[in-house]
């Protein structure tokens, strides 16, 4: 997707309320909502819609940290650099895993899931963005049907369940771009469409400096989107750089 050490107190993580989150329907009919959207007409198209879930209220200074693994030809590898700082630092975050990442080693994405701090969200089949048009975002061409949408979004929440025995909550198309149509396919599938707040390393094209001056101006209840797939970026040095700088300001670190 196009669109950082003190002594410190041990970080314990807290759930970010799931007030925001609806309750997956007691029986998911992919089919029937495929067919429900067949012919709908988009009206609205981007990263921030009504329905998609791109920040979370807090009372203090808390923030999300989500990192997207795209997979595909050369974007299966793992950060691992980056997985051992948030483990070192005892940071959670959401893990948006691509189902061809998935298949290129599911015995890793067992290990992440079987790490607390982690939990696993979905990123979709294909990385493409969740459209019924067909409309591309970054030059990458979205799903042209509810038909392929839902699949989109269905055949790796069943991937995800099937290997770590949790359903997926979170969803986050790739490219992060949806349709208005497509946002609502995502919320009566069960998931919530994932946004950001602070695009941290631009599809991880970013410098190490870079990304942490993404992170230097945070929001409270704000979601960072990173990615985890590159481990020639600079994405783990720029996090190693911005987590203590943020949690001498104050922040601490959540689960969604």
């Amino acid at each position: 997707m196009q669109p950082g050490r003190a002594a410190v107190e041990p970080l314990t993580a807290q759930p970010i309320s799931t007030a925001i989150i609806p309750p997956a329907p007691p029986a998911v009919s992919p089919a029937a909502i495929a067919a429900r959207h067949t012919g709908a007409h988009p009206h609205a198209w981007g990263v921030a819609l009504p329905g998609i879930t791109s920040s979370f209220p807090t009372a203090g200074k808390q923030l999300a940290l989500t990192f997207d693994a795209c997979g595909g030809p050369g974007n299966s590898q793992l950060d691992q650099a980056l997985i051992d700082l948030l483990i070192a630092e005892q940071v959670p975050a959401t893990l948006f895993l691509n189902k061809r990442w998935i298949d290129a080693d599911p015995t890793r994405v067992q290990r992440l899931a079987a790490n607390p701090l982690f939990e696993i969200a979905s990123h979709g089949v294909a990385h493409k963005p969740l459209s019924v048009t067909g409309r591309a975002a970054y030059n990458i061409t979205g799903t042209v049907s509810a038909e392929e949408a839902v699949h989109e979004v269905w055949a790796n929440h069943e991937r995800i369940t099937e290997l770590t025995g949790k359903p997926p909550r979170f969803f986050r198309a790739g490219t992060a771009h949806y349709d208005d149509v497509a946002v609502a396919i995502v919320n009566e599938l069960g998931e919530t469409p994932l946004g950001f707040t602070i695009n941290a390393d631009f599809g991880a094209t970013a410098s190490a400096a870079q990304v942490q001056r993404a992170m230097s101006t945070p929001t409270p209840g704000g979601i960072a989107l990173a990615h985890m797939h590159r481990p020639k970026s600079g994405t783990a040095a720029g996090m190693a750089a911005a987590i203590p700088a943020l949690r001498s300001a104050g922040y601490t670190f959540v689960h969604l």
